[in-house]
């Protein structure tokens, strides 16, 4: 059983089963497009949404609520644990770059991994050929987390920015039992006043004894873009780049725009709660980051992949750090951090010191095409996983199928599609953001150890991109990860315990038996 548990896939096999013929997909992304894909993964709920909430903390009652780090700091200085997650303040500007050098770290570790070994399925094949079957099911598991779980976060918040612009754009109102899910919809009938703007009904229906409320919105972007992706990848790619550039002009007009309402004093003080709220709103604002890694993906239909996937996640995660520094301290260079406490839409606020209506409009939609292409990213990657997963028998083979003639995994893309797009009707996760976040940085931590790994088991194997200073950068990129992980709340890492036993269950009742690696060992 050990011997199965820690078994590898070498690189050569994994290359030769991706070229079967009847596994083969339409090499046709350049460099060019990876790039913009990885702008399109980056870009969006994150920067637009989670920014505002960094800077200005969250207060609980909750001990479970907590960030672990808190616990660690109290512990070693004596004093009593701070409830709640200290905001950074104007320091956020440093948050994104602590994120940013932790993602760079895990970036490099990822186009070493994948120029070598140009097959789908991200992290999950990447672990199979370096830290054994086991540890392979573990991430890819783990990246369900990342993928889809964020996914049904971003489209019920792609569904209020999408409310809004409607309103502002055509005064078109939507019944609020249509566009939200029901415990969204209580709390804005609970809150009253402004927050009852948008909507032409507040009224929800009652089925059964039950009131009810469906996110409609979130479930039709979802099927849309699951058919888009379906049809081909390089039309997705088209899709996405012109959601791409829509949304990287509008976060340039902000930047350029809100530089003219800049109040130095907001900038006081600068690190309200020193390092530990840097690191608080590192952990926060990690999620904007989440989505390189999809570039990764998309192995076995890029061109040029050895040579192209290094250069897309890299200067992917260069362009989107550069803009969020730019961002966030224009953001709270406009208003006070602490304007932002519980705030969603942190930029639309920040723009009405501006007194423009107009401008708020022009920010939701490069909001709304920000989450598309979020949406699109992440649609394209959790597929590709659940394939790379079916040709090793760990799951069902139906799921490894390509379409006879669109050549994309089509039955995975409508099953994702149709799960995220059900779950975001109807249900409530924007606090599943730190799910996300726990499951992201754990597969990161893997990648970087597994560079480690194939260096010493496999020191001559051809590398088109180097991590340099080996191990130096690839055990940093883990320390910080790690670091990252302890600055989420105790809770997300009961959940996440939670979820990786039940993946481990399936895999031992289900994919120990049916590995197709397991049975050529045998043979």
């Amino acid at each position: 059983m050990a011997s199965q548990l820690f078994s590898t896939k070498s690189p050569d096999l994994l290359i030769s089963e991706a070229e079967e013929p009847e596994r083969q997909m339409k090499r046709s992304l350049t460099a060019l497009d990876l790039t913009a894909l990885g702008i399109g993964a980056i870009i969006g709920s994150g920067i637009f949404a989670l920014t505002g909430t960094a800077a200005a903390g969250q207060k609980f009652g909750n001990k479970m609520e907590t960030p672990v780090i808190n616990f660690i700091q109290a512990f070693l200085t004596g004093s009593e644990v701070h409830l709640g997650r200290p905001g950074a303040g104007p320091a956020i500007v440093l948050s994104f770059v602590f994120a940013a050098v932790a993602c760079g770290f895990a970036a490099l570790c990822y186009a070493e991994l994948a120029a070598m070994i140009p097959v789908s399925g991200s992290a999950y094949t990447y672990a199979y050929a370096t830290l054994g079957e086991i540890v392979a099911w573990i991430i890819g598991w783990d990246l369900i987390l990342e993928y889809a779980v964020g996914n049904m976060a971003v489209a019920a918040s792609w569904s209020g920015y999408f409310v809004k612009l409607m309103y502002s754009l055509f005064n078109v109102k939507l019944p609020l039992w249509l566009v939200a899910d029901h415990k969204t919809a209580a709390g804005v009938i609970e809150r009253g006043g402004e927050a009852l703007t948008y909507f032409s009904s507040t009224t929800l229906p009652v089925v059964a004894g039950h009131q009810i409320a469906i996110n409609l919105p979130a479930l039709l972007i979802v099927m849309a873009l699951t058919v888009l992706l379906v049809i081909g990848i390089k039309e997705s790619a088209s899709a996405n780049t012109a959601a791409v550039i829509i949304k990287t002009t509008i976060v340039i007009f902000f930047i350029a725009f809100g530089a003219f309402y800049v109040n130095p004093t907001n900038w006081k003080p600068f690190a309200p709660n020193g390092f530990i709220g840097v690191m608080s709103g590192a952990a926060i604002v990690f999620f904007a980051f989440i989505g390189f890694d999809a570039v990764s993906t998309t192995a076995e239909e890029s061109r040029d992949p050895q040579r192209d996937l290094p250069i897309g996640m890299m200067a992917s995660l260069i362009v989107c750090t550069t803009l969020y520094v730019l961002v966030s301290g224009v953001l709270t260079g406009m208003k006070h951090y602490t304007a932002f406490v519980d705030d969603a839409a942190a930029i639309a606020t920040a723009v009405e010191v501006s007194g423009k209506p107009w401008v708020q409009a022009v920010i939701s939609a490069g909001a709304l095409a920000g989450m598309t292409s979020v949406l699109l990213v992440f649609q394209l990657g959790q597929p590709r996983i659940f394939m790379a997963m079916a040709r090793d028998g760990l799951l069902p083979q139906y799921s490894s199928k390509i379409h006879p003639t669109y050549r994309t995994p089509h039955i995975t893309t409508i099953w994702t599609g149709v799960v995220v797009g059900l779950v975001a009707m109807v249900t409530d996760i924007g606090s599943l953001a730190d799910l996300t976040n726990i499951g992201t940085l754990f597969a990161f931590i893997l990648v970087c150890l597994g560079v480690v790994v194939l260096r010493r088991s496999d020191p001559d194997r051809r590398r088109p991109f180097r991590v340099p200073w080996v191990p130096l950068f690839p055990l940093s990129g883990a320390l910080l990860c790690l670091v990252l992980m302890f600055s989420l709340p105790v809770l997300t890492w009961i959940r996440f315990f939670v979820w990786l036993g039940l993946g481990l269950l399936i895999y031992f009742v289900y994919g120990m038996r049916h590995s197709r690696l397991a049975a050529q060992n045998k043979g």
